[in-house]
């Protein structure tokens, strides 16, 4: 299989040679996406065992964690917006074969995600308490969470600019490096983590305050490496010296604002959905969030192939490719299809094992076995969401998948919880049934869309 930057020469070569034989697009897929998927894997393994060190710590360590990096997941949730503007300006560049506009987008979004970060950074050094309140952190776990919170979040400078470096590479076709610089962090990280926790020899460790150096240094680490990795690419650039005349603010904001919308509504409406759930009982709630952390691997698939699909359909259209666009969009839809199916339906057969390392409250456990069944037959649909979603966003179109987003979570989750599980008392099976209708309804819209968008990008390609 070819690595990150060796799918991105072919592409180019592909551009001008004009082989797009499918087995060959197939091909650049996988080399795509394969390293995006191992790079969440990595990242969802070390999270895992972060909260395990922490753990062994106190719980209200763990909730003071817990607490801060939800907030901290807000802040990720606009830095990876600005990353899918830029992703989309930058391949649409780069399939056109115009580095020098491609690399005064990527300073561009370099400087705006660095201002994000330095904003963010200060609000989090003066107003951290008062956003843990907020968020609901309890006084038992406030002086602790105020603690991690400003360690993580004050250095926010480093998760935006991580985030944006990570985004440029992979707009190029280069997925391997973030994913191999991802590996070397995340084992450094591991070992951070128990050092400055735990202490060595006769030093205790910093507790709480050692996870959040350990996180805030690897991020530092990540930053200057992909830095340095862009520097020797073809998309190489000065921070300081101005290499267009040109202005790419307006368009990168224009795309990146509604996909930073479609972030926080999403959040704001699972934090809404959720509060329903728990309406119900204790018992389908806790029944709920095993699931989903059970299923939670199923997606990477479809979050590695979304950026793929991102990349290939934002090169094709800038070669002026809009019928190969199309087809990259939609094999890489199916591709996660085929992923998702198969994982999807793996756990569902595994759930009652799965079920049983959570709890072990057999009615729980059978909730669970019914959660994943359903979810089961809605990976197709979530997998041609999130991949198109990601095509669009490759074609310039990020309201589409913002609007899908709010009628998806306000106009059938929340409704459909009310209806279903509130009314009809149908329990956690309303729950993931209503989750499946979303996935099911948001397919269709964005599938329609997306075809829309491409014929009229053709249409006026041909009056040209």
């Amino acid at each position: 299989m070819l690595n990150g930057q060796e799918a991105g020469d072919v592409m180019l070569e592909a551009h001008q040679a004009g082989i797009t034989t499918r087995r060959e697009k197939i091909k650049i897929i996988l080399a795509l996406a394969v390293p995006t998927m191992i790079e969440n894997f990595l990242l969802t393994i070390v999270g895992f065992i972060d909260t395990l060190f922490v753990s062994r710590i106190g719980l209200n360590e763990v909730a003071a964690v817990g607490v801060g990096n939800t907030v901290i997941a807000v802040y990720i949730a606009l830095f990876m917006a600005l990353g899918i503007g830029t992703s989309s300006l930058i391949a649409r560049a780069v399939g056109a074969g115009d580095f020098t506009k491609a690399k005064a987008i990527a300073r561009q979004s370099t400087w705006i995600s660095a201002f994000t970060g330095l904003l963010l950074g200060i609000v989090s050094l003066f107003f951290a308490e008062s956003i843990l309140r907020l968020m609901g952190a309890a006084p038992d776990i406030l002086a602790h969470g105020v603690v991690y919170f400003q360690i993580v979040a004050v250095p926010s400078l480093f998760i935006s600019l991580m985030a944006i470096f990570g985004s440029i590479l992979r707009s190029g076709g280069d997925t391997r490096t973030p994913m191999v610089v991802g590996i070397w962090v995340n084992l450094i990280h591991i070992v951070l983590d128990y050092v400055l926790i735990f202490g060595i020899g006769s030093w205790q460790g910093w507790g709480i305050a050692g996870a959040g150096w350990a996180t805030s240094i690897v991020r530092v680490i990540g930053t200057v490496v992909l830095y340095k990795y862009i520097q020797q690419s073809k998309l190489s650039f000065s921070l300081f010296k101005k290499q267009s005349a040109q202005s790419y603010t307006y368009p990168l904001l224009t795309l990146s604002l509604p996909a930073a919308a479609e972030r926080l509504i999403m959040r704001v409406g699972q934090m809404f959905y959720l509060g329903l759930v728990i309406r119900i009982s204790t018992e389908v709630y806790s029944a709920h969030l095993i699931a989903g952390n059970v299923i939670a691997l199923s997606y990477l698939p479809g979050y590695g192939l979304a950026v793929a699909a991102t990349t290939l359909v934002g090169q094709q259209l800038g070669a002026g490719r809009t019928r190969d666009s199309y087809e990259y969009g939609l094999l890489t839809a199916w591709i996660a299809v085929v992923f998702m199916t198969l994982i999807g339906i793996v756990f569902w057969l595994g759930s009652g094992i799965a079920a049983s390392w959570f709890t072990g409250d057999i009615v729980i456990v059978e909730m669970v076995r019914t959660a994943l069944g359903i979810d089961a037959f809605a990976q197709p649909f979530l997998a041609i969401s999130l991949v198109i979603a990601g095509a669009l966003q490759g074609a310039g179109d990020t309201k589409s998948p913002m609007y899908s987003t709010i009628i998806g979570i306000w106009g059938i989750r929340v409704l459909g919880i009310y209806v279903l599980c509130l009314h009809f008392q149908m329990g956690i099976a309303g729950v993931w049934l209503v989750s499946a209708i979303d996935q099911l309804m948001r397919s269709v819209y964005l599938l329609q869309r997306f075809k829309s968008r491409l014929q009229a990008k053709q249409t006026i390609a041909q009056g040209e």
